[in-house]
């Protein structure tokens, strides 16, 4: 017999359910006449799902799909379903439901409790606080803070369904840019062609059979490729077993000993953190004065080496010092021989340098990556097999070979008739000073003036910087903040009107396997029925859109399954839709020719007829765009510029506070999952201290410590190692916040401790990883970490919503709209398909040689085929930055 979800719900199987997790089955396993089986894919890799009676019990591996299955998909993934922090109904915080046009009591955010409203009521307050504060603000003073596409790996992501509702209704303002590498997705353009960071890398047989050294500089690909953007499969793993099995000497430069570093045996050189270019800049200039660099190459594929020297070379007009071994061994830890030694490695060696995001976020982060390119130059190696510069190994499944296929694509975003907007990691800047100019890109810009923030499918209370910072000015500035999410994580705490969205097995919907690769296809079949009255995004805004009288232009008649149809159609994989959605993947063959792809092998080969993106060409040792930028804090070389906070001018007893990407969690999913236990100490995030730096603070392993500094103070679980260098603690990012009396928070959520000022005034991008903290034992926490209890939730008395004399439609009527049928048809695909996986960037961003290098990354995630691309690059070369207007 059927379970109904709300009998399931009340049962002790449920309880046993919630509190000892889900079962792995073996790939042979064998079920009983009640239990089904069911293909889905997600962020952490393709499975069957194992369901009895209508109950998930459990997941099946697929061997023949994932290389290397991780305890986030077997345990984690599922774990979190019927966890007591789902949202299981529409709720409203009680002061904002008492007089939501008035005294909403923003200071009372997270304190006090929720009251449980129906579906009809809470829609209905939603969309006229959306439509109210259009009407008195403007559409500009409507936020998207959902600029992440991280919220699940499939076609139909909240905030591409968010951002086609908003721009039927008059568009909203919105972020630019991102977390991840705020920083580099605008300098490398200019410096090297391509963003680089969201770029395909060299395939790994071409590591294999070439490459003599490997370089890691804070980057982890063993552990940050357990997650990907699309559907997770894990088959660069074997490959670097292989790589290694080959003799490849891998180096890893980084405060920490990685994970990758564990599997890979890597030589471990400590540095202090954000000293990264004075290492590379050294080594430069080991190279370039012992007659080791390859001038040659740097004559043909090479400008502004004549404008670096100076710098370089100590002869510069502001009368810098050489950039000497030993000038960098005081900045950045490394004894001046181990610097020499391995500039003469790399200058030996066919060496691969793989760089990660982490360099980028931090004050100045556009000068790492740029040294390191330098540096690369220097010594001839960009473009040559098996040698290199790459900044994504740690991403998208690096170093696979790619299939070049046309992807699956899903509804379009549509094109926002606002151009108002906000850079990702200036979120609290832009609450805290509206109306304010900012220069970005070299453009200059002005803050929006928020009133309403909605955040569907993403958690910016835990990605944004200095939350103390991010909720005085959401409670200073913001009448109504909406959250849309599955769970109660720290952004729906803090919200006004929560709307439960269902988990992705909750829903159809559709992704491709490896996010570089793209050699997958995967249905992600819906295997449960909703938890509680959750919705799925699609249907929320739908539903939205039929109360504002444009729900017909959102869905154009489509049903979800008919726009999954006509995705799977687009990609032509050749097999019907019906046995795929059946099977629940279809393979795709990768070209011969790609196994052997070399990143920049093109323009190595032929930098005439294959040049760069850039303003010459070539690479940038010297760019005189950014020169002409005027960024004070950006020069046009990379330079050593002193962060505003890092070992060199702590305070005695400070500690560098460094915020990777966690291990068991994608950013802030799954901290509510039984998963955390595996690490966490005390029910607390585990943060890594040195030997040497336990000892100074009478700190044993297992114990609690505080981390403090002039914005906010965490408690976290000391994990005392000798993978960590002396000065330096690592405390991974994605925490929920729980906030303690005092104010400290009880969870360990680093952005609690970290600075918001921007990497420079050419990016606007995060710095969370210049950061500095006093570090001590922990002996009065208040009580247990209370991050993944509910909040409390009260019973609606009653309210008098009469929703017809609200008159919804007609207001959204005067709110002049973006339909997708006025477009052109470039103009359609841009906005619908190239979004980047966050929110479209416009034509107007880039110039049009930096677009043709954008978009040879960009188009294959797209899903575009020729045609299609062609009419995109037409429609970017009428709007690009350099386009001749008439």
């Amino acid at each position: 017999m059927q379970v109904s979800r709300r009998t399931f719900l009340k049962t002790t199987v449920a309880s046993t359910v919630a509190a000892n997790g889900l079962t792995w089955f073996g790939a042979n396993a064998v079920f009983a006449a009640d239990t089904v089986t069911i293909p889905s894919a997600s962020h952490w890799g393709p499975f069957k799902a194992v369901v009895q009676n209508g109950v998930l019990i459990g997941v099946q591996a697929l061997p023949d799909l994932d290389a290397m299955p991780t305890k986030m998909l077997t345990e984690g993934l599922l774990g979190r379903v019927y966890h007591k922090t789902r949202v299981q109904y529409p709720m409203i915080r009680k002061s904002y439901l008492a007089d939501p046009t008035g005294d909403t009591k923003p200071h009372l955010r997270g304190k006090e409790p929720f009251v449980r409203v129906s579906w009809e009521e809470a829609l209905a307050i939603t969309a006229n606080a959306i439509l109210t504060t259009a009407e008195k603000h403007g559409n500009q003073s409507l936020f998207s803070a959902s600029y992440g596409g991280w919220s699940h790996a499939g076609l139909l992501r909240p905030q591409v369904l968010q951002g086609r509702l908003f721009n039927l209704i008059g568009g909203h303002s919105v972020t630019t840019g991102d977390y991840s590498a705020g920083a580099s997705q605008i300098s490398l353009p200019h410096i090297i062609g391509d963003m680089e960071v969201y770029s395909p890398q060299t395939a790994w047989e071409v590591i294999a059979d070439k490459t003599e050294v490997m370089v890691w500089v804070g980057c982890d690909p063993w552990k940050n490729n357990r997650v990907e953007f699309t559907v997770a499969d894990h088959q660069m793993y074997p490959r670097w077993k292989k790589i290694k099995e080959r003799g490849v000497k891998f180096i890893s430069i980084n405060p920490q000993y990685t994970p990758t570093d564990v599997a890979m045996g890597s030589d471990w050189v400590k540095i202090v953190p954000n000293t990264d270019t004075a290492l590379f800049l050294a080594m430069s200039w080991y190279i370039y004065t012992n007659g080791k660099h390859d001038q040659a190459y740097l004559d043909k594929y090479t400008v502004g080496l004549d404008k670096f020297l100076p710098y370089l070379l100590g002869k510069d007009a502001d009368g810098t010092p050489p950039k000497t071994p030993e000038w960098a061994a005081a900045i950045t830890g490394i004894p001046a021989a181990k610097i020499v030694e391995l500039a003469e490695l790399f200058a030996a060696k066919r060496t691969q340098f793989a760089i990660g995001w982490s360099l980028q976020r931090a004050h100045h982060g556009e000068m790492p990556h740029w040294a390191a390119i330098n540096l690369a130059a220097m010594l001839g190696k960009i473009g040559k097999p098996g040698e290199g510069i790459g900044f994504s190994w740690h991403y998208g499944g690096g170093g696979m070979p790619q299939s070049t296929k046309v992807m699956p694509i899903g509804i379009p975003q549509g094109r926002n008739p606002l151009t108002s907007r906000c850079p990702a990691s200036r979120i609290s800047e832009m609450l805290l000073n509206p109306g304010k100019k900012y220069t970005r890109d070299g453009t200059e810009d002005t803050f929006p003036d928020v009133k309403l923030v909605y955040t569907s499918g993403n958690n910016v209370m835990s990605h944004q910087q200095d939350t103390n910072e991010l909720l005085r000015a959401l409670n200073q500035q913001v009448q109504t903040f909406i959250c849309q999410d599955p769970w109660w994580c720290a952004s729906s705490r803090f919200a006004d009107i929560v709307l439960p969205a269902t988990s992705a097995l909750e829903r159809d919907d559709m992704s491709s396997g490896g996010t570089y690769g793209n050699d997958k296809i995967y249905a992600m079949r819906q295997v449960i029925e909703p938890y509680g009255e959750s919705l799925d995004d699609f249907e929320i805004f739908k539903r939205l859109g039929d109360l504002m009288g444009v729900g017909f232009q959102f869905t154009e008649g489509l049903t979800v399954k008919q726009i999954l149809q006509n995705a799977y159609a687009h990609a032509n994989p050749g097999i019907p839709f019906d046995e795929f959605w059946e099977k629940g993947h279809v393979k795709l063959d990768v070209p011969e020719p790609m196994h052997q792809w070399v990143r920049h092998g093109d323009f190595y080969t032929d930098p005439v007829n294959k040049p760069l993106h850039t303003a010459s060409g070539k690479i940038e040792l010297y760019c005189d765009v950014i020169a002409k930028a005027k960024v004070a804090d950006c020069p046009p070389i990379p330079k050593f510029l002193e962060p505003i906070e890092y070992l060199g001018n702590a305070k005695p007893g400070q500690v560098h506070v460094v915020s990777p990407h966690p291990f068991n969690r994608l950013h802030s999913q799954m901290a509510n999952t039984d998963l955390r236990n595996e690490q966490h100490i005390q029910g607390r995030q585990h943060v890594l201290v040195s030997l040497e730096d336990a000892k100074a603070n009478g700190i044993k392993d297992g114990d609690l410590v505080e981390l403090f500094n002039e914005r906010g103070a965490v408690i976290a679980g000391a994990r005392v190692t000798e993978q960590i260098m002396k000065g330096v603690v690592s405390l991974e990012e994605g925490g929920w916040v729980q906030f303690d009396s005092k104010g400290r928070c009880n969870s360990g959520s680093i952005n609690v401790i970290t600075t918001s000022v921007p990497a420079s005034g050419l990016s606007q991008a995060t710095s969370a990883n210049t950061c500095v903290a006093s570090l001590k034992k922990c002996i009065d926490p208040e009580s247990e970490n209370r991050a993944f209890e509910p909040p409390a939730i009260e019973q609606n008395k009653g309210i008098a919503l009469d929703i017809a004399s609200m008159n919804l439609a007609t207001r959204a009527q005067n709110l002049k709209g973006a339909t997708l049928g006025s477009m052109s048809p470039g103009e359609k695909l841009f906005y619908g398909r190239c979004t980047l996986c966050h929110v479209a960037r416009e034509p107007g961003d880039y110039t049009m040689s930096q677009w043709m290098g954008i978009t040879q990354s960009m188009f294959p995630r797209a899903g575009l085929d020729d045609g299609e691309r062609k009419l995109v690059l037409e429609f970017l070369a009428k709007n690009a930055k350099d386009a001749v207007t008439k």
